[in-house]
């Protein structure tokens, strides 16, 4: 593959466009977009190749309902040393799919609401332990839920010793996975071939590792006191299901899946709360609208189209791409087999084409009747596309769902703040850069008196 066939893009070193894409990802994408167009070429650190950015939704659909496309090289760099080889995010082809079908199920239908139970009173007990009037970060508090409905939702650990150390360890795990320096460390060491940059993260994945093979064994075994036959956890379920041959997943492929919907499940939803609060809080007439709705017990139609708006304005995941294994040929843009090309998410749902007003918030939207038209459904993919679309997704939403009424019966949330979030990379997800600082009081409780803070001294 010619690199003169590929779109221009940014003429900088490979360094230096690293660097932009780690430090000020939003503004690279921006400045390439006006420079360059709809789509353009990027080079990074550690890829053996340019990557193709786009931001057209024709573009995408083609890209995404061609299903024979594969994943770029670059997928598993930071991925595969902490999923393991046998995760649904890393496989390909007919073993992808295969395990796609087979962990489908309790992400949907009744099997999924069933959780919602649980992420309700993970969620309570997290608002309990909240004071009023002291302003903190809410996206480490979502992180907290996060990882507790995962712990009991997916993992289903019921031994007080075993759920005690991965209480303990897991969120370190998640701490190192999320650093931006590590993948830069893995980026370079890609480029160089020198140093093992995962090396000082291989004795916590050791520990975790023989946690969760020792309880995928304890349900194998049926040694579980809990009755493990009316377990409904996705741990137990996984165990019990069986390929179309009657086939099993193995313990070790058990747990690549676990630590998958770990990494996949944690730290995107409690983002994507921490950046709708963020909205929400700079836009008092739609948490207004939102909270009055959810006191009703309304139908939940507008908090849906929050979430929607939410997750489009603030896309937590930036980039979902392939390898193409065939040739790529739509609106003028032609791109040779073997191209690594990816939506750039962010560009996509900022289109004025699509969305009018396309920096404004405005949930409406998403609601027909209320201004709201027909979103196109490749103009709108924070969840990513096709047959790799994150399996996840329902789960997600219904969780965010959860969460935020939950918060918003029970707390008044005030920004602790003058200034919205500004975006940082926490490894493969947009963060807010302070977490999202708001102060909580209980509802119907008299407002707290604001004390400035002090200014900070350089």
């Amino acid at each position: 593959m010619g690199v003169s066939t590929l779109p221009p893009g940014p003429s900088e070193a490979q360094a230096i466009q690293t660097a932009r894409w780690l430090l000020r990802p939003i503004a690279f994408m921006e400045s390439s977009r006006r420079r360059y167009g709809d789509a353009f070429s990027v080079s990074f650190l550690g890829f053996e190749r340019p990557m193709v950015m786009l931001s057209d939704p024709e573009a995408i659909r083609a890209l995404y309902t061609a299903h024979e496309h594969g994943l770029p090289a670059g997928r598993s760099i930071a991925l595969l040393p902490v999923m393991g080889p046998g995760s649904v995010l890393l496989l390909e082809g007919q073993e992808h799919l295969a395990r796609r079908k087979l962990m489908l199920p309790p992400f949907h239908g009744e099997r999924m609401r069933s959780y919602e139970a649980t992420v309700r009173e993970v969620t309570e007990r997290e608002i309990d332990s909240w004071s009023d009037g002291s302003p903190f970060a809410i996206h480490p508090r979502m992180q907290a839920v996060t990882l507790e409905v995962i712990l009991q939702a997916v993992f289903g650990v019921t031994d007080p010793a075993r759920s005690a150390r991965l209480r303990e360890r897991l969120p370190l795990l998640l701490g190192e996975t999320s650093s931006a320096a590590l993948q830069f460390r893995v980026l370079l060491s890609r480029r160089f071939g020198r140093g093992d940059p995962m090396a000082a993260m291989n004795e916590l994945l050791g520990e975790i590792d023989e946690l969760l093979l020792a309880e995928i064994a304890e349900r194998r075994s049926g040694s579980d006191p809990t009755h493990p036959a009316e377990r409904e956890d996705i741990l137990s379920l996984l165990v019990a299901a069986r390929f179309e041959d009657g086939s099993e997943m193995s313990d070790r492929e058990v747990r690549d899946q676990l630590v998958t919907l770990l990494l996949a499940g944690h730290e995107t939803t409690a983002t994507a709360l921490a950046w709708t609060f963020d909205l929400l809080l700079r836009n008092p007439g739609t948490l207004a609208r939102l909270t009055a709705e959810v006191d009703a017990g309304d139908e939940d139609t507008y908090l849906r189209a929050v979430i929607s708006e939410s997750l489009r304005l603030r896309p937590v995941v930036p980039l979902a791409g392939r390898r193409l294994a065939s040739d790529l040929n739509v609106n003028g843009l032609s791109l040779p087999a073997g191209t690594d090309v990816t939506p750039a998410i962010w560009l996509t749902h900022t289109r004025p084409d699509l969305y009018p007003e396309p920096y404004a918030f405005r949930p409406e939207r998403f609601l027909e009747g209320e201004g709201g038209y027909p979103i196109n459904k490749y103009g709108w993919i924070p969840f990513g596309g096709g047959i790799r679309r994150c399996l996840g997704a329902a789960f997600a939403e219904m969780e965010m769902r959860v969460v935020l009424e939950a918060i918003l019966q029970r707390r008044a949330l005030s920004p602790a703040s003058d200034r919205a979030e500004r975006v940082t990379r926490r490894n493969v997800t947009f963060s807010p850069r302070k977490g999202t600082l708001v102060r909580s009081r209980l509802r119907n409780a008299p407002a707290p008196v604001a004390v400035p803070e002090p200014a900070l001294v350089a």
